[in-house]
This record gives structure tokens, sequence and C-alpha cells, in this order.
């Protein structure tokens, strides 16, 4: 079967020590066909030396500033060849069919505009870390399997919400139609985000069980940051892509939701990421006139119906 060209794009902020990992699993791979793209987040350690002196084979793209996560990315896809993007994080190591299986997974399913593989524990690789992405009708996106022990219930190549932001492999030509990351959530839920605006527009996500990786969770993130983003982010989500009917029927269990996790954060004030959570909420009000501009040109190209949505979503 012949196969088209890929390009794998890694963004990297500090990843001296992961990288070799990472790239060396990748010259493993038993599909070759691929560019490797490393994104340098205006790192201050040797990231940069050990591409130019170890992995010569790479294309190393130097930012002067760190642009986060989806900001990385985009600037690694926007240089991209392939007419299939991945995106891989630095703490991770493939296996050898992982790349081969997802492409794979999209060449079964036609109607898919995105992959996503099996992704386990680095330090306990009986355990799930994520089978792609879900949300539930209250608003709240979660991965599939998370710290399950993997036993076989998660080897069924189906159909999934999104695709885990760790590994997910896009078609090219639905990037075209939707747009890249929303370099304003910077990192945490712009796969989420860029999940839904597929949906949306009628691009379905495949899972793919065979393509296995390993992931060092929180390796390259984590603590109050993370709290912060994925508070605002979350709020983001769903001010830009929930549509009016779908909100109308759910925005009991959304607002209740959202009210929850600022109850709890307030309870734990004193600890450093419960206030970051707060802040996050804050500053998700505050952006919420700019995303809900951003939500007009989205709703308006929306292709797929109400029915459909609430299919994808999973009771709270």
């Amino acid at each position: 079967m012949q196969r088209r060209q890929v390009s794998v794009v890694i963004p990297n902020w500090n990843g001296e020590a992961l990288l070799p990992t990472c790239l060396d699993a990748l010259q493993r791979q038993t599909f070759s066909d691929f560019e490797t793209i490393v994104v340098d987040n205006g790192s201050v350690d040797g990231s940069l030396d050990l591409l130019a002196n170890v992995y010569p084979q790479v294309d190393a793209l130097s930012l002067p500033q760190n642009r986060g996560y989806a900001g990385g990315c985009n600037a690694g896809l926007q240089v991209a060849r392939g007419e299939t993007l991945v995106t891989l994080n630095t703490d991770t190591e493939v296996t050898p069919t992982w790349l081969e299986e997802l492409l794979g997974a999209l060449e079964c399913h036609p109607e898919a505009g995105m992959a996503t593989p099996k992704v386990l524990l680095w330090d306990d690789r009986s355990r799930l870390h994520t089978t792609g992405d879900y949300v539930r009708t209250n608003g709240i996106p979660d991965s599939r399997g998370v710290w399950q022990r993997d036993e076989g219930q998660f080897d069924d190549q189906e159909h999934v919400f999104g695709a885990s932001g760790v590994a997910p492999a896009y078609r090219s030509d639905m990037l075209r139609d939707i747009g890249l990351f929303d370099a304003d959530f910077g990192s945490y839920c712009e796969d989420v985000d860029l999940s839904w605006r597929a949906q949306l527009a009628g691009y379905r996500c495949v899972y793919a069980p065979r393509s296995v990786l390993y992931h060092r969770v929180s390796a390259t993130g984590g603590g109050p940051i993370a709290s912060f983003h994925v508070a605002r982010n979350t709020i983001w989500v769903l001010a830009k892509n929930v549509p009016s009917t779908v909100w109308r029927r759910h925005r009991r269990e959304m607002l209740s939701a959202q009210w929850e996790r600022f109850v709890e954060a307030a309870r734990a004030w004193r600890g450093t990421a419960a206030r970051a959570t707060m802040r996050g909420q804050l500053a998700a009000v505050v952006g919420l006139p700019r995303f809900l501009g951003k939500r007009r040109q989205i709703q308006a190209t929306r292709r797929v119906d109400d029915g459909y949505l609430e299919s994808l979503l999973t009771p709270s």
C-alpha cells in the first residue's frame, strides 16, 4: 500500500534530557517516509547543540521565545511538507510500529480527519494514560481509560471524540480547512479545542489501538501553571465551540461543573494550584469577548446536526 509523506512536529522547551529517547525511537520506525521537525521554544539548555551535533538529520526550527505548546506546534506545522501531520511530545517513547499503525487507521477511515494512538504510562507500562479524548455533557474533557490497567478493554479500532495532544495525527487537508491550534490557549486543552472544531466541520477521529507509545506524564508540565491553563482554557473551549442548542440543553450541568471547580479551589485556597485555578477561571471570563468573536466564525461553518453532536458527548 502506497504511503503518503508524513511530517512529525516535536515542540521542545529545555528538553535536552528528553530528546534522545524521543528521537532515537523515531529512528526505529517501520514506516520511514517522514520528516522530523523539532521546534525549539526558546530553550536555554543544550537542546539546539544536541540537535546539531547528534541529530543533524532532524530539521530544527529555533524560536526566540516560548510560544507554548500550541504556538510551537503551529510554527512547525506551517513549514511541514507532509500530507499527514503528526505532533509528538518530547517526553515520549514510541514503539516501532507506532507511526505505521497510526497512518493505517487513517487509511481505513477516509471519513476521519485525525487519529489518536494508545498511550501507556512510562513508569508503569501496564497502565493507560489515554486512548483518545472524550467530553462529558457538563463540558469537562477527559482521557479515555486514564490510569486503568490495560487489559484489552480498549483494543478495538473505533471512533472517539478527539485526539489526545500527546501524539495525534491530522490530515493536512483538514487543518487547512479548520485551522491550526489556537495559539491563545498557550498550552493545555488546545487539542480538545481542535477536536471540537474538527467535529463541528464533519471530520471524525479514529482511535488506533495498535499504535502504541509511552508517556512520562507531566515531565514537561504540570503544577500551578497547568492548573491555571486548564481552568481558563476549558471555559474558552466551551465558549468557542458548543452550539447554542447544545448549550441550552446542558447549560445547568456546564455552569454547575464550573461552579464546583471554583468552590473546590476556594476551599483549598492556601494551595498554589487552587489559587491558580481560580485565577484561570477569572482570566477566562475576562477573555470571553475575544472568544465569543471566534465562536461566530466557527458556528457559521458548522456542517453537522445537533443529534450527531449529542452522540459525541458522554453523560456526566
